[in-house]
């Protein structure tokens, strides 16, 4: 199935699996700074890779991930709908 935007996943375990990554390693960044110093911080480029540039980038890719195949938009005469695609 072909992605219906940029920031969407394949599947939503994979989409997941991917801000797990990327909210993770933000996270150990920060928490790790005390303990590691300014090593930890190599790992919020990690994060922000996973997670696609930022945190609103994967939440908008995840609803992408969730009504992917749902909705459908049609425009015809100037005018937009969204229909659901026959069964």
């Amino acid at each position: 199935m072909p992605k219906p935007g940029g920031f969407a996943s394949a599947t939503v375990p994979r989409h997941l699996a991917r801000g797990a990554v990327g909210f993770g390693a933000l996270v150990a960044s920060l928490a790790l700074l005390p303990v590691a110093g300014w090593v930890s911080l190599l790992l919020a480029p990690v994060g922000l890779l996973a997670l696609r540039g930022c945190p609103m980038c994967w939440a908008i890719g995840l609803m992408e991930t969730i009504s992917a195949g749902r909705l459908r938009r049609s425009c015809a005469n100037g005018r937009c709908e969204l229909t659901r695609p026959a069964k």
